[in-house]
């Protein structure tokens, strides 16, 4: 089996404002492949650590895939560490130097001198052209002293990267094709990881030839199978859907409990209004980030203040003094306000307090959180206890108000 290491270069990727989504893109693409990296890892911008990691990956990888460090700036010295590593001058390629001129040249631009480094590769490796940037990629096969050995190097710009792979790499790892993986994947909603955990350790147990994995996010948890025998995945599946069907929010390699509210009223050709304290606005965020919302979701208020409750849900001004902007009566009178404001078939609404300090209008402790579902059959709310900081709170109250509805929806009407 051909041993594949990724190494990500940039030290913008060992802080929290950037996610390595580059490795996770091409972990996808070689598990369709039958393929998959035995190491990962990401590293700064540091020649000293590059040195290092570059070496100690030529002594146990067959492919060194690299994202990142390709590009014109000061801390853009990819290749010329792995030039050092292996002993090989860098030397301009005149097609990639001019590839950058045209570039420049299209923008109606000129190039600055330190653009053209880029066009500096080692000697004994290839330019990979990129149709959507200035910074070449590289493949360099069996370098001096490392027979068998290939490193590829990728831009760190996903666009770039993408296209490269695409374009140059993909072919270049058919011979090593091999039977393909494919992932199950399964959200689970407003249930806590350690609980799901318990929960289908049953089935997890009788689906042991599985490769599985369970994830705890801001908005849901998510449990994912591997496997190489799709009918395998099948199975696991459809015993999951009959054995949990309230508790599995939704199957796909992308989208969440959001997704599966509005599919879920699509099919039954209703509508959803809500009404967002707590959650300042997230919820419809949410769903109008999945396309095609509109034919459910037709909007709702924020409704911080009492000011935003009275005039946009129709709530009397004594009526929440009298409960409190956090408490079960006001918010299901939002739902039940949004819901008839809108007209639609569903109102959704959630209160709460995410801190840090207690509210002089709730009264409520900080992780409150109250929600509300006014449809055809009634009004059904529940509360919630959360903890986190307030991002998190208002993050988890929006998914957990999601699932209430999904929850609450029947699937028939009597």
């Amino acid at each position: 089996m051909l041993r594949i290491e990724c190494i990500a270069i940039g030290s913008e990727l060992l802080n929290t404002s950037r996610v390595d989504s580059n490795s996770i893109w091409l972990a996808e693409r070689l598990g369709e492949m039958g393929l998959g990296f035995h190491r990962k890892t990401a590293v700064g911008d540091s020649r000293h650590d590059l040195r290092e990691l570059f070496r100690e990956a030529l002594d146990r990888s067959d492919l060194i895939l690299c994202t990142g460090g390709l590009g014109p700036t000061f801390d853009d010295f990819t290749k010329e560490v792995w030039a050092e590593v292996l002993g090989a001058p860098l030397v301009e390629d005149l097609a990639s130097r001019q590839a950058i001129l045209d570039f420049y040249a299209s923008r109606n631009r000129t190039p600055a001198a330190s653009n053209f480094k880029q066009a500096l590769i080692p000697l004994g490796a290839e330019a990979l052209h990129n149709p959507a940037g200035t910074a070449p990629g590289v493949c360099w096969e069996n370098p001096d002293g490392y027979p068998g050995r290939t490193i590829i190097l990728f831009p760190g710009v996903p666009r770039e990267m993408k296209l490269m792979w695409e374009n140059h790499v993909a072919a270049r790892l058919e011979a090593h094709r091999g039977a393909p993986t494919s992932t199950l994947r399964m959200v689970f909603g407003s249930v806590p990881e350690s609980t799901l955990e318990e929960r289908v350790r049953p089935l997890r147990e009788k689906h042991a030839g599985l490769d599985w994995t369970i994830l705890a996010g801001l908005h849901h948890v998510e449990l994912l199978a591997r496997s190489g025998d799709p009918a395998a995945l099948a199975a696991a599946e459809a015993d999951f859907r009959r054995e949990h069907p309230l508790d599995l929010a939704f199957v796909g390699p992308e989208g969440g409990i959001e997704d599966a509210v509005l599919a879920l009223l699509g099919e039954r050709g209703e509508t959803l209004a809500v009404a967002e304290s707590m959650t300042g606005g997230n919820i419809a965020a949410r769903l109008t980030s999945v396309p095609g919302s509109s034919r459910v979701f037709q909007g709702g208020g924020v409704v911080y203040s009492v000011a935003a409750k009275a005039a946009l849900a129709g709530l009397d001004a004594a009526f929440i003094r009298e409960h409190g902007t956090v408490s079960m009566e006001v918010t299901r009178a939002l739902a039940e306000g949004i819901r008839a404001r809108l007209g639609t078939t569903w109102g959704l609404a959630v209160t709460g307090n995410a801190g840090p300090t207690e509210d002089k209008d709730g009264p409520a402790p900080v992780g409150t959180c109250l929600v509300a579902a006014a449809g055809p059959e009634g009004t059904f709310a529940k509360a919630f206890t959360m903890f986190g900081t307030r991002v998190e709170m208002q993050a988890r109250g929006a998914s957990w108000a999601l699932d209430h509805l999904r929850r609450t929806i029947p699937e028939k009407r009597g």
